[in-house]
């Protein structure tokens, strides 16, 4: 069922400012002027809206078209099918794994996001038996996508705890509902990332019984701005525009929070005392292969990947399409 909304999602909705426009010829020799994203309701995505606000794409001769999705999985069809260009606050589980099978022949353009502490929490209701991780085990945890960073992590913590990660029975909640699935008694716990995490505890009192970044999560690289490898072989130039937008706007992110509170409240409908309150994760300033080496590494030890990825391979360089 996620193809049809994903193709209603990206059918109706629309960006902000300068999100319009045609394609052809752009800026600089571009081979295309307007980008179209597929962009998530997360603060994973800041930097696509600081670069839309600040006029990067602009400066870059782009216009970008922001097509919403709840789910980045969402938009693995369009993107395959070319209806979208770029995924922005792409599950890099789910990217990785499209690469590994086949279906899709990923690049990364922009290294987006990292686990910082209590960026993307577990938290159960004030009155929950729940303490600790341990206490996981055999209970109904809300994941936004199966099989993906947040089970993959929550796995490593729990075992890192000294417990079995088995009997955690993991169910699929997009994370703007997990806070209704936690109230109403639907799962009994929920691993829920900003700026949901905020408002849940704001709402619900909800109770944080695993900081999601900690032990061997900490640091783990989350999502980034993916697209294909047809899309960068037949738009070098503007593939390598979209990116020197994007990766200004990390910078941006990383050196002051302030312009992420700034474009929260537009794209997430978060009032502005929530949008800083929230803990926000790392921002990449660059493309690094190490940073998503350690990723690669976790996920082919535990078994969601069949073989090792070249990190080097994945990232989009200038130039060397």
């Amino acid at each position: 069922m996620a193809v049809p909304v994903a193709l209603l999602l990206l059918a109706t909705g629309c960006g902000g400012s300068g999100s319009e426009g045609g394609t052809g010829v752009g800026g600089d020799g571009l081979e295309k002027s307007t980008v179209t994203v597929a962009a998530t309701p997360l603060v994973d995505s800041a930097a696509l809206y600081i670069a839309q606000e600040r006029g990067y794409f602009k400066d870059e001769g782009l216009r970008v078209r922001v097509r919403p999705v709840q789910q980045s999985v969402q938009a693995i069809p369009a993107l395959a099918n070319g209806q979208v260009d770029v995924v922005a606050g792409g599950n890099y589980v789910t990217l990785l794994q499209a690469r590994d099978r086949g279906t899709l022949k990923v690049r990364i353009l922009v290294d987006g996001v990292a686990l910082a502490p209590h960026s993307m929490d577990v938290v159960v209701l004030p009155d929950s038996p729940i303490r600790t991780a341990k206490d996981l085990q055999g209970r109904k945890v809300a994941e936004n996508v199966l099989h993906s960073i947040q089970s993959l992590r929550l796995d490593a913590i729990l075992e890192d705890a000294g417990g079995d990660a088995k009997p955690v029975e993991y169910r699929q909640v997009p994370f703007p509902q997990m806070a209704a699935a936690l109230e109403k008694g639907q799962v009994e716990a929920a691993d829920i990332t900003e700026p949901f995490l905020t408002d849940a505890r704001r709402r619900l009192g909800a109770r944080v019984v695993v900081d999601g970044a900690s032990g061997p999560a900490s640091g783990l690289p989350l999502s980034g701005y993916g697209t294909t490898q047809r899309f960068t072989d037949e738009n070098p130039r503007t593939a390598a525009a979209f990116q020197r937008a994007v990766q200004r706007a990390q910078r941006d992110a990383a050196q002051n929070r302030d312009h992420v509170e700034e474009v929260l409240p537009g794209y997430t409908k978060l009032d502005v005392k929530t949008a800083r309150a929230i803990a926000l994760p790392t921002y990449a300033r660059s493309n690094n292969p190490v940073h998503i080496g350690k990723l690669i590494t976790m996920m082919t030890e535990g078994g969601l990947l069949k073989k090792r990825l070249d990190p080097e391979k994945l990232l989009f360089r200038a130039g060397s399409s």
